[in-house]
C-alpha cells in the first residue's frame, strides 16, 4: 500500500493566486514563457523558467539560470507574494474544463514508494531532462513541478474529499485565461488528515504516474545525491493524486517531415497492406481504438487496422504501437520516435487543425491522428512492468505551477 504525507505548502496569498499560477514549465519554450509572463512580475514562470529574466542567448541549463530561479523564489517570499503554511496539510485541487470537472488530492508522495515501484511508471526518462530538474530542485530548494498521479478509485476516499468540498470554501477559486477553472481547498483538520493518510495506506496498493516521470525521477535522485545530508523534506515529492474515474486522457498525435523517398501513391499502396483506407471529407478524429486519421497533400484519410496485423499484448495492442509497427517504422523509416528528428508530437489540446497547419505549411509532409489511450491501458502496461512508446498520453487540464510548492529544506 502507498504512503502519502501532508506538507507545509509554499503558496500565494489569495489575492495573488491568479497572477502567480502559471502553466507547467515543460509545456512552454523560453520565448513563449517570456511572452506569457510579460507585464506580470508575479508569474511563477519567473521561477520555473527563470531564463526569461536573463539575456536571450543564455544557456537555459547554465548554473546562472538555476541561481536566478532561487533568487526569484526568495524575492517572491520577501515581497509577500508567497508564504509558507504553518502546519502540514493536504490540499484538494479541482479543475473544470469545458464543463468537465476532476478533483485530485495534493500531497507529498514517498520517495521510498517510488524506489520500491509502488508508484508505477510507464515511460522512460531522458537524462538531460532529469538533470535539468535535479539542478533546479537542488539549487532552488523547491519542488515546483507537480507530479500527476492516478490511482484506481476508492469510494471511501471519494466520499472524504467530496464531503470536505461540500462543507468548506476554497482558498483559491479563479478562471485562468484559457477558461479553465482552478479551485483549491485546504484540509487542515487533524482528524481528516489522519483519515486520508490511513485510507491510502489501507486501500490503495499503488499509484501510477500519469504525467511527470522526469519530475518524479529527479526528486528521487536529489535525495540520493544529498545522501546522509538529505533533509527530511527530500523524502517526499510534490504530487496530485486523481482517482481513475475522473481522468481525461486526450489524443497525442504525430507529424512526419517527409515520406521517406516514397511517392504519395506508393505510400498509400504500402499502407493498404495493413489498413483499410478510405478518403474522408473532413478531419478524422478516430472514434474508437485501432482507427487512425491521416492527413496528406490536403486530404484526410480514415485508416482502420485489418485483423491479425497487431498483437494483443499490453504494448502491441496500443494504437501508437500499431502505427509504429505498421507505418512509421517499415514505411516511413522512423525507427526510434524518441530520437528521430523527422517526427514530432502534437498534443490533442491543440486540435486537428494544428496537424493540417503543420502539413500545409510545408514544415511536415504527413500527419496522423490517434484515438486516446485509455486509463486501463495505462494501468495494464504499468502493472506488467512495461513502458509505453514515447508521447503516448496527453492529460488535460494541466495543473498550474506556483499554487502549491514543496520546499525540501524546511
Amino acid at each position: 500500500m502507498v504512503t502519502i504525507h501532508p506538507f507545509k505548502a509554499l503558496r500565494p496569498e489569495a489575492q495573488h493566486a491568479k497572477q502567480v499560477a502559471s502553466r507547467p514549465y515543460d509545456v512552454l519554450n523560453s520565448k513563449e514563457a517570456k511572452v506569457e509572463a510579460q507585464g506580470n512580475p508575479n508569474s511563477f514562470l519567473h521561477i520555473t523558467k527563470s531564463e526569461i529574466d536573463l539575456p536571450e542567448d543564455i544557456d537555459i541549463h547554465s548554473q546562472q539560470v538555476y541561481e536566478k530561479a532561487k533568487e526569484n523564489l526568495d524575492a517572491f517570499i520577501s515581497r509577500n507574494i508567497l508564504f509558507k503554511e504553518n502546519k502540514a496539510c493536504y490540499y484538494i485541487y479541482q479543475l473544470i474544463m469545458n464543463g468537465k470537472s476532476q478533483t485530485g488530492l495534493v500531497c507529498g508522495s514517498s520517495v521510498d514508494d517510488y524506489e520500491k515501484d509502488k508508484i508505477k511508471k510507464h515511460e522512460f526518462t531522458r537524462p538531460e531532462k532529469e538533470q535539468d530538474r535535479i539542478n533546479h530542485i537542488k539549487i532552488s530548494g523547491a519542488q515546483t513541478g507537480n507530479v500527476f498521479l492516478a490511482y484506481k478509485n476508492v469510494d471511501e476516499i471519494d466520499a472524504i474529499i467530496d464531503s470536505w468540498k461540500a462543507t468548506h470554501s476554497p482558498v483559491y477559486d479563479f478562471i485562468a485565461e484559457d477558461k479553465i477553472q482552478h479551485s483549491i481547498w485546504i484540509v487542515n483538520d487533524d482528524t481528516t488528515i489522519k483519515k486520508i493518510s490511513s485510507s491510502f495506506k489501507t486501500l490503495v496498493p499503488a499509484t501510477y504516474i500519469a504525467d511527470g516521470h522526469h519530475r518524479a525521477a529527479s526528486a528521487a535522485k536529489v535525495r540520493k545525491a544529498l545522501g546522509e545530508n538529505a533533509p527530511q523534506g527530500a523524502n517526499i515529492f510534490l504530487t496530485t493524486l486523481f482517482p481513475s474515474n475522473q481522468l481525461y486522457i486526450m489524443d497525442y498525435n504525430r507529424v512526419v517531415k517527409d515520406l521517406n523517398g516514397l511517392s504519395k501513391e506508393a505510400l498509400l499502396s504500402s499502407i493498404e497492406e495493413k489498413f483499410l483506407v478510405e478518403n474522408a471529407d473532413k478531419a478524422v478524429s478516430p472514434a474508437q481504438l485501432h482507427e487512425f486519421g491521416m492527413y496528406l497533400d490536403k486530404q484526410w484519410y480514415k485508416l482502420v487496422s485489418k485483423e491479425n496485423t497487431y498483437t494483443t499484448d499490453p504494448i502491441g495492442i496500443l494504437d501508437i504501437s500499431i502505427l509504429s509497427n505498421n507505418i512509421l517504422d517499415p514505411i516511413l523509416g522512423i525507427k526510434d520516435q524518441r530520437t528521430d528528428k523527422r517526427i514530432d508530437f502534437v498534443g490533442g489540446i491543440r486540435g486537428l487543425g494544428e496537424l493540417e497547419k503543420r502539413v500545409d505549411s510545408g514544415e511536415m509532409a504527413i500527419a496522423f491522428s490517434l484515438h486516446p489511450v485509455t486509463i486501463q491501458q495505462l494501468f495494464d502496461i504499468a502493472d506488467s512492468g512495461n513502458v509505453m512508446p514515447p508521447k503516448s498520453t496527453w492529460f488535460e487540464p494541466k495543473l498550474r505551477d506556483g499554487l502549491l510548492t514543496h520546499l525540501i529544506y524546511s
